[in-house]
């Protein structure tokens, strides 16, 4: 399956967006498509065997919208020094074409720069460069224009653009709605133009009012083009709204303009010009408001994708050069100084240093970096000078993958928002038989007034909004997965994000997740001649071959008291018992009371100080020589500092909260006593952890589960919601619906608290789109107006309409202030 991100461009409402959806979807090869309205994407699924991206970007671009994919091309823009004439821009054009790669290239002799656009896996920009200094001109430094600053331009771009179109339509639609309403208002003796009396001269004040209406239709002719292709289609959306009532507005103002120019002066009084004008005006307004809160929505995918350096330091051939960050290669050298970033991941090779990962994992504290530790793009060196080889670049990056994760997981719906794109799918169609039948009823019911129907016709169509359905959930994900990110938790979809909302109990992982996951040897018992460093030295041995956290403590257990270390000749390891090996030729046994149960090993010598060590919080492993007891050797890790506090605010929200580990019941209860944990799994075998998850869900619990994502990925993709933590790196835990990027346990709540508050700002904006449209219909098609009431003008309809889109966006802006209070 290959899966496809898409920007779309031309979308005004959630129809819009329904109609992309159900257009690609029913293209044979289409596994899923879906639209997110606010980041303006199509993630798409599809099986490229069966149908190609240029026929879903055919069907999108059939139906009236624009669509682009991103593109691995490349632009540049380099300075070039040493051009005197039009034959220099000339020459360069022609070399620098002529290299294989190379899409572009456009040189302004003006300006000095060349502007390419270019292939990496076709041509290194280093060649490009060397190709102009053969020709003999000077390749200058160059800027890049890399996907985040392109979009960033088109959005701003966008805003200019629809605040020009909204200035323009303003400066028209003022003077119009003036001219028409102050000889109405005859009380206020408002100064007024005699020569443009409608009494005196009809004509001239409706040819008046007409030249001031063409240029707002004018700077509003999107509305006209998309809404009819899209009426055409039968596909109706937001615009097609718009369209049909300002031209039913305009087109009854047209023909009485005709009429009064054949002597019927008394159609003065049946002109909607300004209906039309203030309408397109006000609509305009709330787009360009609409935009500015969009962009703000992706904020943080934009503050993500700034982290990283343009430029890196490099060793070539002994020497330190700076080249742009898509220059550098797997292998190269990298020289970072203090105050510097990290411009892509490695390893370090020399030298030491404190790194701020605080861009990354939100965590405040600066690490220690010396030769072997990994760095990470965007981290930034606080102390020493260090070099590192590059090994992950570009998209491999932690960094990018982040950004892939949070561009995602903002891309994805969550189940609480079907219920918006069923309605969105049947909004447009049903507004309109609305209109028209609230229309044609006070027609007849007014005994045939053309002026008060088309007044009911118009206000129903305007003020209808499909725009705050669709937006009223992807703007609150985006908004929520971002500041997630921010706060180190990255949520990796809206099903995971409303799910999590949902949850009433949490098992964590004992072993480095509720601790430290470094245990250390606390205490070595022996029963018989064998004395405390031999059997911890005999213990250690058996252990060099184990992978487990508690066996390798043994080892580094003797390595600090310098104990010898002996050759294994035969090693056997058995999941969740223990291990058996041959030393010297000694049986050795090492590990809990199941395994030597197994091997009728008699530990009546031994069980009272294994109580007790349990009791204390501490492992004990019982090593057994020749088939007798030979001692005991206690292992203990130490409880993380977080891990109380973070458990004290899971209570506070209501959670049940359950530890899961492979230790003894009486080890395990210690732990759970000194974190405040209310339910113990004890002595559960790694392949069991899923099965006691399956078990609390059996008795209705929504269970999340917090493990190191290896291990524990069985329980975590068995959990209504997995939850890994780590350092932040390995972002592509794929077990899991949350990953911390920190191990600091406190983002649990955090993590709790963000979605509950999110879905609750979703909420309100479904409320508040389905209750507008709800009360506003009704209003509009003249019910108050049945009763005695009000009716509502077609001007304070769009007024209204404009204003709920804004409403929702601004509300889901509101996540922004969202703090993390368990740190």
């Amino acid at each position: 399956m290959g899966k496809q991100i898409l920007d779309v461009r031309g979308m005004t409402c959630a129809a819009c967006a329904q109609r992309i959806e159900k257009t690609v979807g029913k293209l044979a090869g289409v596994e899923q498509a879906s639209v997110n309205l606010a980041s303006e994407k199509l993630f798409v699924e599809y099986n490229p065997e069966t149908v190609g991206l240029a026929n879903i970007k055919k069907a999108v671009d059939k139906i009236g919208y624009e669509v682009s994919e991103k593109s691995d091309a490349q632009e540049v823009s380099i300075p070039i020094g040493g051009m005197t004439c039009a034959a220099c821009a000339q020459r360069i054009e022609k070399v620098v074409r002529k290299l294989d790669g190379v899409e572009s290239v456009s040189v302004n002799l003006a300006t000095e720069k060349a502007t390419i656009v270019y292939h990496p896996q076709g041509v290194r920009l280093s060649a490009i460069r060397g190709a102009i200094e053969k020709a003999g001109y000077q390749a200058l430094t160059e800027t890049r224009a890399n996907a985040a600053d392109e979009d960033r331009a088109r959005k701003q771009k966008q805003i200019r653009t629809l605040w020009t179109k909204f200035i323009v339509s303003a400066v028209f639609s003022l003077p119009l709605l003036y001219i028409a309403m102050a000889p109405m208002i005859r009380s206020l003796s408002l100064p007024f133009p005699a020569g443009l009396n409608p009494m005196n001269y009809p004509l001239l004040y409706a040819l008046t009012e007409l030249l001031l209406v063409l240029p707002v239709i004018g700077v509003g002719y999107r509305f006209y083009t998309v809404g009819f292709k899209a009426l055409w289609q039968r596909s109706p959306n937001m615009d097609s709204l718009i369209a049909i009532g300002t031209t039913a507005a305009f087109s009854y103002s047209l023909y009485n303009v005709f009429q009064i120019a054949t002597g019927h002066f008394a159609a003065v009084d049946a002109l909607y010009f300004e209906t039309a004008g203030v309408i397109i005006t006000l609509i305009l307004l709330g787009k360009s408001l609409e935009a500015v809160s969009k962009g703000r929505t992706s904020e943080a995918i934009k503050k993500l994708m700034g982290l990283a350096p343009k430029t890196a330091t490099v060793l070539q051939n002994g020497e330190e050069k700076e080249i742009p960050i898509d220059e550098v290669e797997i292998g190269d050298i990298v020289v970072v100084k203090p105050g510097a970033s990290i411009p892509v991941d490695g390893t370090v090779v020399e030298g030491h240093t404190a790194m701020d990962e605080s861009m990354l994992t939100g965590e405040s504290m600066p690490v220690d970096k010396k030769t072997g530790d990994m760095v990470y793009t965007a981290s930034l060196n606080t102390t020493g000078t260090m070099r590192f080889r590059a090994e992950k670049i570009g998209s491999d990056t932690a960094l990018a993958q982040i950004i892939k994760l949070v561009e995602d997981a903002q891309g994805s719906k969550a189940p609480i928002a079907q219920l918006a794109d069923i309605v969105s799918g049947y909004f447009v169609p049903t507004v309109v038989a609305i209109a028209l039948a609230a229309g044609l009823a006070w027609f007849f019911g007014t005994g045939g007034d053309v002026k008060f129907a088309l007044k009911i016709f118009i206000s129903v169509l305007v003020i209808a909004c499909p725009c705050a359905l669709g937006l009223a959930t992807p703007t609150a994900i985006m908004v929520g997965t971002g500041k997630g990110a921010e706060n180190g938790i990255l949520i990796k979809g809206g099903e995971a994000l409303e799910t999590t909302h949902k949850v009433n109990t949490i098992v964590f992982d004992k072993t480095g997740t509720l601790t430290e996951g470094k245990p250390t040897v606390t205490d070595v018992l022996t029963f018989g001649a064998m004395d405390v460093d031999a059997l911890l030295r005999l213990t250690a041995s058996a252990e060099k071959a184990s992978e487990h956290p508690l066996g390798q403590a043994i080892v580094n257990g003797a390595l600090a008291k310098r104990l010898q270390l002996q050759s294994v000749e035969d090693f056997q390891s058995t999941t969740g018992q223990g291990i058996a090996a041959t030393i010297g030729g000694q049986q050795v046994l090492a590990g809990n009371r199941k395994l030597m149960e197994e091997r009728k090993i008699i530990l009546t010598d031994g069980e009272a100080a294994a109580d007790r060590l349990a009791g204390e919080g501490k492992t004990p492993m019982y090593v057994a020589v020749d088939g007798a007891l030979a001692g005991i050797v206690a292992v203990a890790d130490v409880v993380k500092a977080s891990s109380r506090a973070a458990i004290e605010s899971l209570h506070a929200l209501g959670i049940q909260v359950a530890m899961i580990t492979g230790d003894n019941r009486k080890t395990a209860a210690a732990i759970a006593r000194q974190v405040g944990i209310d339910r113990v799994l004890a002595e559960v075998l790694p392949k069991d952890k899923a099965n006691e998850v399956k078990k609390l869900q059996a008795d209705g619990r929504i269970v999340a589960m917090v493990g190191d994502g290896i291990n524990d990925a069985p329980a975590l993709v068995q959990a209504d919601v997995g939850i890994a933590i780590g350092s932040g790196t390995d972002v592509a835990m794929e077990s899991a619906d949350i990953v911390l990027m920190r191990s600091d346990l406190r983002d649990v709540p955090t993590a709790i608290e963000l979605s509950k508050r999110t879905i609750r700002n979703i909420k309100q904006n479904l409320f508040w789109a389905f209750g507008y449209n709800v009360i506003g219909i009704p209003i509009a098609a003249g019910v108050l107006h049945l009763f005695g009431g009000p009716l509502l003008n077609p001007i304070f309809a769009a007024a209204a309409m404009s204003l709920s889109s804004v409403s929702v966006l601004t509300n889901a802006l509101r996540l922004k202030r969202f703090k993390a209070n368990t740190h």
